[in-house]
C-alpha cells in the first residue's frame, strides 16, 4: 500500500512537470476537434467561485465532476446537491448529484447533467426569416460513481457515464470514464489531487437528415430503382481533461479558515491552462470565495469568479447548504451560478 502511494504521488509530479513544459512548447489549440462540449461546463456554484481549482479540494458531492477520488471524504455520509446555471446564449445548465458512504464498502454517487436551449427558427438562403419549421438542441450525461479511501490518506475513485447529445433531427451517443485520486501529506495537510475525466468512446451524429435516395447510374431515375442511401459522418473525440491540483490551508484558527488551490489542466482540445483559488470560512457556516480561472491561455474569455456560500446546520449530520457563484466571461457578460445541497 505504501508503495502504490508513493508511486502515485511521483506520477502526479511528473505530470506536473509534463504539463508545464508542454504549455511552454504547444503552438496548436486544437479548438473545435471535440463534441459534447457541455461535457467542460463545471460543476457547483463552491468549486466555480474558486476559479475552478478543485480537483485537490474535498468535502461535498460536486467532486464527482472534479475528481472522483474526493467523493470518499464527504463530510457526512450522505449529501445530494442541485446546481442550476443560465449558460451562455440562453442556455439553460443542470447538475444534479447525490452520494451515499455505506461503512466498509465505499461512497456511492450519482450524477445527471442536463443542457438545453429554446427552439430556433430554422432559416435558409431561400427564407431568411424562416420556413416555418423549428430546431433545438439539447444534451445529457448520466454517470454512476464508486470512491473508497485506501487510507486515512489516499482515495481513489471512479464513474462511468452515458453522454447524449442531440441537435433538430440528428443524435450522438457514447460512454466515458473518469478516475481520479487523492492524497493527503504530511506537511500541513497538503492534498494532492489528479484525475483524468471524459475518457470513452467517438461519438457520430446519426438520424433522418442523412438519409436519402440515390440513383445508382447517376442518371435522374426514380421508383424501385432508387436505393436508400446514407451521407457518412465523421466521428469525433469527447473532450478528455487531465488535471492535477494542490490544496492546503493556510490558515486555521479557532473560528476561522482559509484554504489556497491550484490546478493544472491539460486538455485534448485546447492549451493547457492553470486555475487558482481561495476560500474562507468563518465557523464553516459563511463562506467568501475568489478565483481566477484559465490563467496562461490568452485566448480565452474566462478570468475573475467569485462567490458566497452559507451552510445551515440542522442536527450533527442534517443541514443545508446554499452556495452562489460569479463567472467573468469577458466579452461574452458573465455566468451566475446556484447550487443548493442537503446532507444527510
Amino acid at each position: 500500500m505504501k508503495f502504490a502511494i508513493r508511486l502515485s504521488v511521483i506520477v502526479l509530479v511528473l505530470a506536473t512537470v509534463h504539463v508545464a513544459s508542454a504549455q511552454i512548447s504547444r503552438t496548436t489549440t486544437k479548438v473545435g476537434t471535440t463534441v459534447a462540449q457541455f461535457l467542460k461546463i463545471g460543476a457547483g456554484a463552491r468549486a466555480v467561485a474558486m476559479g475552478g481549482s478543485a480537483a485537490a479540494m474535498d468535502g461535498d458531492v460536486y467532486s464527482i465532476y472534479w475528481n472522483p477520488g474526493s467523493l470518499a471524504r464527504l463530510k457526512t455520509p450522505g449529501e445530494a446537491s442541485f446546481n442550476h446555471t443560465q449558460w451562455l446564449a440562453d442556455i439553460n445548465y443542470n447538475y444534479a448529484a447525490a452520494g451515499l458512504t455505506i461503512d466498509g464498502v465505499g461512497t456511492l454517487g450519482l450524477s445527471v447533467t442536463s443542457v438545453t436551449m429554446p427552439e430556433e427558427i430554422v432559416r435558409t438562403e431561400i427564407n431568411p426569416e424562416g420556413d416555418g419549421r423549428r430546431w433545438s438542441y439539447s444534451a445529457f450525461a448520466m454517470g454512476l460513481s464508486f470512491a473508497r479511501s485506501l487510507t486515512d490518506r489516499f482515495s481513489i475513485g471512479f464513474t462511468t457515464k452515458y453522454v447524449h447529445e442531440g441537435i433538430w433531427n440528428m443524435a450522438a451517443s457514447g460512454f466515458a470514464f473518469d478516475i481520479g485520486t487523492i492524497y493527503t501529506t504530511t506537511f500541513n495537510g497538503l492534498k494532492i489531487g489528479a484525475s483524468i475525466s471524459n475518457f470513452g468512446t467517438k461519438m457520430r451524429l446519426d438520424g433522418q437528415d442523412i438519409s436519402f435516395n440515390n440513383f445508382p447510374t447517376g442518371e435522374q431515375g426514380q421508383g424501385p430503382q432508387n436505393i436508400q442511401s446514407l451521407y457518412k459522418t465523421e466521428a469525433y473525440d469527447i473532450p478528455l481533461q487531465f488535471r492535477i491540483g494542490f490544496a492546503m490551508d493556510v490558515l486555521n484558527m479557532d473560528v476561522i479558515r482559509a484554504t489556497a488551490s491550484v490546478d493544472a489542466t491539460h486538455p485534448n482540445d485546447n492549451v493547457e491552462y492553470v486555475n487558482s483559488g481561495m476560500e474562507l470560512a468563518y465557523d464553516e457556516m459563511f463562506f467568501a470565495r475568489v478565483g481566477y480561472n484559465s490563467m496562461f491561455n490568452e485566448n480565452s474569455e474566462q478570468g475573475l469568479t467569485w462567490g458566497v456560500g452559507m451552510y445551515f446546520q440542522v442536527t450533527n449530520l442534517n443541514g443545508i447548504k446554499v452556495d452562489y457563484a460569479f463567472a467573468d466571461q469577458g466579452r461574452l457578460t458573465n455566468v451566475q451560478y446556484v447550487s443548493v445541497s442537503v446532507t444527510y
